[in-house]
């Protein structure tokens, strides 16, 4: 194989050369030139989400995980009553680490093929008042969902309720503007739809809200009030940053205004995510979804019901082709996932949809079976 595979994964990502290749130079940490960088990315990031005039963005070590966990420690009281909204695995993940963190935790439960309702919130939040903030996962990557971030934060502001949401999936590609959408925080990261590598996550914070969370979180090294205070002061992460990523993510950020910025993204991911089902289709694999409710980020396609499937060798024969694919997150359906996000464009997807033809035949199924 000539070339790296390709992942269609909802991260880490396929990156392109340029973003690679930034990743060869060290940097002192404490440099005045790696800081310099570190405070130009905070503005870029901003400047997305249109929220200078209202949010900070705090970066911190790790994957997204540590980030969404950073965020809840950092802006639920210990004494707050977090509601999440439940339609499949990283929500299930969101009330976990909630739950690990001492606060009190209630769950809306939803099915895993349908969005979250703000009705069904309302509601909620009607019945129980004692609840403080409410966790929403913007694009549920475990089946591909799209959620309504708008119409949910439209609630929340109503309510007086404070809304945190995970874009990990969504950011970059999927519009979402400070100025009209009201949120305490938003968690992101490094290796999804800006597509720089894993091990940064990053987390807009309003402002007004920031002030008030000192002391909030039970963990020293991921409060992100004294993660802000600290870079505030000097320019400089509180601990060993993840030079390599910063740098890569610069890199990418660049490479993401140079291409258009976020609508760009979009009609890039869009494109992938069409060339994709089509071509899926075509084969006889049928997405889990609605499409009126799937974000172009990542697709679930129902496994073949045929003895001869197998995800671990499907896994490997499209492996083998030069296509990383991604295992089901569903409890009771046996399903695939192919992601659209990442370097790749239209011909990447033709390709993969030939690799997974050549695969389908390899394991003796034939299309439509």
């Amino acid at each position: 194989m000539d070339r790296d595979r390709i992942l269609l994964t909802p991260g880490p990502l396929t990156t392109t050369l340029r973003t690679k290749l930034a990743m060869l130079k060290d940097w002192g940490s404490w440099d005045a030139d790696f800081n310099a960088v570190t405070a130009q990315l905070r503005q870029r990031l901003l400047d997305i989400v249109h929220g200078h005039d209202t949010h900070t963005v705090v970066p911190l070590q790790g994957s997204g995980t540590f980030s969404v966990e950073a965020a809840v420690a950092t802006v639920v009281p210990r004494d707050g009553h977090v509601l999440v909204l439940d339609n499949g695995a990283y929500c299930k993940r969101a009330a976990k680490l909630t739950q690990l963190m001492g606060r009190r935790l209630s769950v809306l439960p939803f099915g895993e093929q349908e969005p979250v309702s703000p009705a069904a919130l309302e509601a909620k939040l009607e019945t129980d008042a004692s609840v403080t903030h409410v966790i929403l996962i913007h694009c549920e990557t475990g089946t591909g969902v799209l959620n309504p971030l708008a119409e949910v934060a439209a609630v929340c502001a109503r309510r007086g309720k404070g809304l945190i949401v995970d874009a990990m999936s969504s950011f970059g590609a999927l519009p979402i503007d400070a100025r009209e959408i009201t949120f305490d925080a938003l968690i992101a990261a490094s290796g999804k739809c800006l597509e720089g590598v894993p091990g940064m996550g990053f987390v807009f914070l309003r402002k007004t809200v920031l002030e008030r969370c000192a002391g909030n979180s039970q963990s020293l090294a991921m409060d992100l009030f004294d993660q802000h205070q600290y870079m505030e002061k000097t320019g400089q992460w509180r601990f060993t940053p993840p030079t390599h990523v910063v740098v890569a993510l610069a890199e990418a950020v660049q490479q993401f205004v140079d291409e258009g910025g976020q609508p760009a993204r979009l009609a890039r991911y869009t494109d992938n995510y069409r060339t994709l089902v089509d071509g899926m289709q075509r084969l006889g694999l049928v997405p889990f979804l609605d499409p009126a409710i799937q974000a172009p980020i990542i697709v679930t396609f129902h496994a073949p019901s045929h003895p001869a499937y197998d995800f671990k060798r499907f896994y490997a024969a499209a492996k083998a082709r030069g296509f990383i694919l991604y295992p089901g997150k569903l409890t009771e359906i046996e399903t695939f996932r192919v992601g659209c996000i990442g370097a790749i464009g239209r011909n990447e997807i033709r390709q993969a949809v030939n690799a997974v033809a050549e695969t389908l035949e390899e394991l003796g199924i034939r299309a439509h079976d």
